[in-house]
């Protein structure tokens, strides 16, 4: 009976060293273990969290002659909540003002985005989003008959959304979508005008919300494609120091590739730029700590020659 136990007990032993000696890769979407059916799959997910691309979110504008400003921040706003509820993506606070409003973006029709892009990939920014409100009204329609009358009201509301590769120095997203949404309740016929137009003013809102909220997906999938890319902001002895940290998902012992800056590329005959080409890697750099609200410490892994405004990703 004891040798039974015995050997039970090496087998439980052995099981579960098994189960825990599998190798952890890290990948875009972040840590998964291999192989795929593991009893700690759920755990290490819970754990370790992707890189995040830092985005410039410019505050967006309203063009319909409904809701006016209101309507432009409650669609930001919106937009600011959705991006930061995601896995993908972690938006700069301070970045915005360098490139100023979206309305100024469309006013310069997009060279402003180009001509700052250099300052851009210095700062640690990816991706620039930005983005107008082109239409947006409240409809509403009443029986004409009766004390209490029910009243069905429609609000429509249009949002464009672009996105701008900081990296590839190009627009490579752009799209429209709809809030259109409709809503049933009676009233009394002689309801308080200023509660009816708090009433057309939230619907409104409410309109642009549902369309913000129908670009995440679409969002995600573009970030899913995208390599996250650092810089080297400060080397001090034998540590470097990286523009991104906890906040971007960034973990001890993670190994960053060092990178030249790609060169531009432009068609021969129409001069336009067609996109970046690919760095060389330099060396490698391994993060072995975190300083301030979003950087990390790292050591030279391998290679050399790493320098002061060098750019990284995730090797």
């Amino acid at each position: 009976m004891f040798a039974r136990g015995s050997v039970l007990f090496l087998s439980l032993i052995f099981f579960l060293t098994a189960c825990t000696s599998q190798p952890i890769r890290r990948r875009r979407s972040g840590y998964t273990k291999q192989p795929k059916k593991s009893l700690y799959r759920k755990k290490s997910k819970d754990l370790f969290s992707p890189i995040k691309k830092k985005i410039a979110l410019l505050k967006l504008f309203n063009e319909s002659p409904f809701g006016k400003d209101d309507l432009a921040i409650t669609a930001t706003e919106e937009l600011r909540r959705e991006i930061f509820r995601t896995r993908d993506f972690v938006v700069d606070p301070e970045a915005s003002a360098l490139f100023g409003s979206s309305k100024e973006i469309y006013s310069g029709g997009g060279l402003k985005l180009a001509q700052l892009s250099r300052k851009a990939k210095l700062s640690g920014v990816n991706l620039v989003v930005f983005g107008r409100i082109t239409h947006a009204r409240v409809r509403q329609k009443m029986d004409e008959i009766g004390f209490v009358r029910k009243t069905k009201s429609y609000a429509e509301s249009v949002v464009e959304v672009r996105v701008f590769d900081v990296v590839a120095n190009k627009e490579i997203f752009v799209k429209k979508m709809d809030g259109n949404i409709n809503d049933s309740s009676f009233r009394f016929f002689m309801s308080n005008r200023d509660a009816n137009v708090d009433y057309r003013k939230g619907l409104l809102r409410y309109s642009v919300k549902v369309a913000i909220r129908r670009f995440v997906p679409a969002l995600i999938k573009l970030g899913e494609k995208l390599d996250w890319t650092g810089r080297v902001a400060r080397i001090l002895g034998s540590k470097v120091y990286v523009n991104a940290g906890r906040r971007s998902g960034l973990n001890v012992g993670d190994i960053l590739k060092v990178i030249t800056e790609g060169q531009e590329i432009f068609d021969p005959e129409s001069g336009a730029l067609l996109g970046v080409s690919k760095g060389e890697v330099k060396g490698t750099l391994e993060v072995i700590d975190y300083f301030g609200p979003d950087g990390t410490v790292t050591i030279l892994h391998s290679g050399g020659s790493v320098t002061e405004g060098d750019f990284v990703q995730l090797y």
